[in-house]
């Protein structure tokens, strides 16, 4: 008898069942059985049915003689299952890796549920992955197993039922089945969850649900949508003849209507002419099963009044309506973004004209979270080293809180932003000030750059489309001859940035500025960046940074990062830390003590103290993590598409800071073993920081701000 019994239904999806029913065979949790069932599919569903079950017995194959529709080939697979549990996955979507282990895991700990609610996310052909927006209603926290009266917000997720693990013993006891017709998840979910004893929750993505461009059931126009009135009245005649269920009504009345708007608005749902006629049967099931006590909520207040009186054409009006008010606020809001820009043009102007004030520097850092990297390390050495001139650091409003205390905060965008830029002396950036900017006479631009080139960067990147994008070579060049001084770490920076970025200012090759804080952290900050982390006390922490691919329309790592902390177990912890360009977390579920997603941590500097082990690809935070002293390990599994598409200036596995892993089983072997501390690493990383490290002894922004503001000689640095 196998754990797990996988239906998958399948009909018309030839072009996704190979990659279906591939993400169930290839879970890491392999006690399973898979039934696909060829709901006598008119394309080759059937024929990779067969494929997949002669090389793998755990497939069992199920045909049916005619086209039955999804809730019956459901019914067809459950008559075949023997598992502990059903689990049910149309077969256009797809598990998630290590899904069934963690089902189980949660299985065995809730004391086996009758039925195991779990997450999802939403993949569009873009390559767009968004969670499920009623995510935080599957926490894990409080007593478990429960019932459904203890947490009723369940009934207003997405009524599906491939999204739960159900306890097969339960589904047969109470004879649970799929009605035929769409919507068919209905009358199943909402029985289920009302009748279960024992319900627990996983706040995992264990499902991605793919929205088909084209060909999706649900979002093709059909009469058949009227199939949901039927759908409800059998989830009504289960209450009614299960009297002890009847307080559930008033949230069954609320969610139905709720459904039959959602159902009525979408446009790629009903045929034209049938519209008023569901508008008129909906009022006749408002009336039906109204139950007291179910107002409508006050934001739906006047669609439930348009539904009860079926009053279609007053509610295309008032959609029209609508969708008039919205395009006359867009057009206003395009005038007054107009008029707005305008003034702040003539502003800006106005200020240019106005003497340029010599105690004034302002700062800016892209894709940093508030106040860091190099111009946060210049900043705060300026009010160290030149406590005569005023500090302005330019961020959105929600990162001020990072901005330190005694530092002007500056929205991009206002007045006040557009008066720093045009009396302020001293401009710091580590990428390129809004291009709007006239630098004038008397104002001295500091360019930091974000960090050692390992990547291509600058004119190199004129020979790699795919990393070069829309880059407008022209306004790069404009934009470098507007700098006066460019920081660099060493002489493998102070050579590429010279030549990739050509012009006539003035190279400090003084070290670091952003690594100063490493060469004076104590102990006493690392514990203390620690327990704010939330990091068990004794874990070795892993910081996993990898690097933006350019050559990726997607950024989900390769690396299973859930599979790398289990391999490892405690006192393993890793920190996932995406790239400012990847657009969200690393992981889509992070698991407390185990893997934390730290993407939107402010500090990367304080992520690395926090760290005994640094685990990146081609990034340039491997050159600063190199001053702790610590463990590096490169995991480099596409070498070959990383160095088409972008290019590096030196071969990392011929010159590596440390262990190099070129797969996730390589990766794992290399801390399992011990090989990430070893001798060897330890030789590898002090000929990495000789290398690329002569300077940073925690002095460099210091060293900076005497040069530019107090005029210190060049040879200055030590």
């Amino acid at each position: 008898m196998p754990r797990f019994s996988v239906i998958v239904p399948a009909y018309k999806v030839q072009a996704y069942l190979h990659e279906c029913l591939e993400s169930v065979l290839s879970q890491s949790y392999p006690d399973l059985e898979l039934i696909a069932v060829d709901d006598c599919s008119p394309d080759a569903c059937g024929a990779i049915i067969d494929e997949f079950a002669a090389r793998d017995p755990r497939v069992r194959p199920v045909h049916l003689t005619a086209n039955q529709g999804l809730g019956p080939a459901r019914n067809a697979g459950m008559a075949e299952a023997t598992g502990d549990y059903l689990v049910f996955l149309d077969s256009d979507d797809t598990l998630t890796p290590d899904a069934l282990v963690t089902i189980a895991d949660r299985l065995k700990e809730t004391g086996e549920p009758d039925v195991l609610v779990y997450d999802y996310a939403r993949t569009y052909w873009t390559g767009e992955t968004v969670r499920n927006q009623a995510a935080d209603r599957l926490t894990e926290k409080g007593p478990a197993p429960f019932r459904l009266a203890d947490r009723p917000e369940l009934l207003r997720m997405l009524m599906v039922a491939w999204n739960k693990a159900y306890r097969r013993d339960f589904v047969e006891e109470e004879g649970f089945t799929f009605p035929s017709g769409y919507y068919e998840d209905t009358p199943w979910t909402y029985p289920v969850l009302m009748r279960a004893e024992s319900i627990a929750t996983l706040d995992r993505v264990c499902v991605h649900y793919r929205q088909r461009r084209r060909g999706g059931i649900l979002g093709t126009v059909s009469p058949r949508h009227f199939d949901i009135f039927e759908q409800y009245d059998r989830v009504f005649a289960y209450v009614d003849r299960n009297p002890e269920l009847a307080h559930w009504r008033p949230l069954l009345f609320r969610r139905m209507v709720d459904h039959l708007i959602v159902v009525f608005a979408r446009r790629d749902r009903l045929p034209r002419r049938s519209r008023a006629d569901f508008l008129r049967t909906a009022r006749t099931y408002y009336r039906r099963y109204h139950a007291p006590g179910a107002p409508a909520p006050a934001r739906t207040r006047l669609h439930y009044a348009l539904v009860r009186l079926g009053l279609h054409r007053t509610y295309r009006a008032l959609q029209r309506t609508a969708a008039l008010a919205r395009r006359t606020a867009k057009l206003t809001g395009r005038l007054l973004k107009g008029l707005r820009s305008g003034v702040l043009r003539l502003h800006y102007r106005v200020q240019r004209c106005l003497p340029v004030r010599g105690d004034r520097a302002v700062f800016a850092a892209d894709g940093v979270r508030g106040h860091g990297c190099h111009p946060g390390a210049l900043e705060q050495a300026f009010r160290t080293h030149a406590p005569g001139v005023r500090t302005a650091w330019i961020a959105d409003a929600e990162e001020h809180a990072a901005v330190p205390t005694g530092t002007r905060r500056v929205r991009p965008g206002t007045a006040a932003y557009w008066t720093a830029l045009a009396r302020s002396k001293y401009l710091v950036h580590n990428a390129d000030f809004d291009r709007r900017l006239v630098k004038r006479r008397g104002q001295v631009m500091v360019q930091t750059r974000r960090g050692t080139p390992l990547k291509h960067m600058g004119l190199d990147l004129r020979e790699r489309p795919a990393a070069a994008g829309d880059t407008d070579f022209g306004e790069l060049l404009a934009n470098v001859d507007k700098w006066d001084y460019l920081v660099s770490a060493n002489r493998h920076s102070t050579l590429t940035w010279e030549r990739v970025c050509p012009g006539r200012y003035t190279t400090l090759e003084y070290g670091s500025p952003r690594n100063d804080r490493f060469l004076r952290a104590t102990s006493a900050d690392v514990t203390r960046i620690r327990e704010s982390l939330g990091i068990p006390e004794g874990a070795v922490v892993i910081l996993y940074a990898p690097t933006y691919r350019d050559y990726r329309r997607t950024q989900r790592t390769a690396l299973d990062l859930h599979r790398v902390a289990r391999r490892l177990g405690p006192p393993h912890v890793v920190l996932a830390r995406a790239h400012h360009r990847h657009g969200g977390p690393l992981v889509e579920a992070p698991q407390p003590g185990l893997v934390i997603d730290v993407t939107d941590h402010p500090s990367v500097e304080s992520l690395c103290l926090a760290s005994d082990a640094l685990v990146t690809d081609y990034s340039s935070i491997m050159f600063d993590y190199a001053n702790l002293d610590r463990p590096i390990v490169i995991h480099a599994d596409d070498r070959e598409a990383f160095e088409a598409a972008r290019g590096t200036y030196f071969d990392l596995r011929a010159f590596p800071p440390g262990a190099v892993s070129r797969s996730e089983d390589e990766l794992i072997d290399i801390f399992a073993t011990g090989h990430w501390h070893g001798s060897r690493s330890a030789q590898l990383r002090s000929a990495f920081r000789e290398r690329f490290c002569p300077y940073d002894d925690g002095r460099a922004a210091e060293r900076v701000v005497r040069h530019v503001v107090h005029g210190a000689p060049l040879e200055g640095r030590s």
